[in-house]
């Protein structure tokens, strides 16, 4: 059992004990999954209740993951900028909520870093995504340079594949910069919920050093010095 199943079993235990006892009764290929929920059930209402959190950024969260679930590529860039920000734009509101910040230059902030998110986590999983044979990237751009979704599959090096993928990196890197444009704006209050942006570049910046070879295995391990360029951006203070 792993240590997060652990954790939410405790959890479950201590805040809906009665639910707890009854989802032990399920079978084993149901339980894990049902502890989960009702943690997430339990933790959702009462974190609501604690920082009085904007209900629509959550349920536009539930909602774009549901019609994620098609399994299908983006059209185009703008319609994963779309998802970006009803998911992960959403989630940095939350976050910033629970700050006790709520601010539109700072929203317009979160914004900006949320798609760029979005964008960049799309780009992190095409490797796995095409070892089970299935492509998300957005279709205008692969059509505009001719790379077709086996190119992907089969982990193609050629510079058409690059060129989709330097494209695309491209528009997260001008989220992250818009973002930035206007920092002397944003709440300082905020910049702990924007100490995603460190992770986002270091791999931004793996990316250009592989010559955007989205395959690399570079792009694949754990960024080591991550903790530590944490650190030094909350203690300068900015993002």
């Amino acid at each position: 059992m792993n240590t997060h199943l652990k954790g939410t079993i405790l959890w479950s235990g201590k805040r809906d004990y009665e639910g707890f006892l009854c989802t032990l009764l399920l079978p084993p290929e149901s339980r894990n999954s049902v502890l989960a929920l009702r943690a997430f059930n339990v933790e959702l209402s009462q974190a609501v209740q604690k920082h009085k959190l904007t209900k629509r950024w959550l349920t536009r969260v539930i909602d774009e993951r549901e019609k994620n679930l098609d399994s299908r590529a983006y059209r185009n860039i703008k319609e994963l900028e779309t998802y970006a920000e009803n998911t992960q734009s959403s989630l940095l509101y939350l976050t910033l909520e629970t700050l006790g910040v709520r601010d539109v230059h700072t929203d317009h902030a979160a914004s900006h870093i949320g798609k760029a998110q979005g964008i960049i986590t799309c780009l992190r999983a095409v490797p796995f995504h095409s070892s089970k044979r299935q492509v998300f990237l957005p279709v205008d751009i692969c059509i505009l340079h001719d790379a077709s979704q086996e190119d992907f599959i089969r982990g193609s090096q050629e510079k058409n594949v690059k060129d989709v993928i330097f494209d695309i990196a491209s528009q997260a890197h001008v989220h992250l910069e818009h973002a930035r444009s206007f920092q002397n704006k944003v709440h300082i209050a905020a910049f702990p919920a924007f100490n995603v942006t460190v992770p986002l570049d270091g791999y931004l910046k793996r990316l250009r050093k592989s010559d955007f070879n989205i395959f690399h295995p570079s792009l694949q391990r754990r960024d080591t010095w991550l903790p530590l360029s944490l650190y030094i951006q909350s203690w300068r203070k900015n993002y």
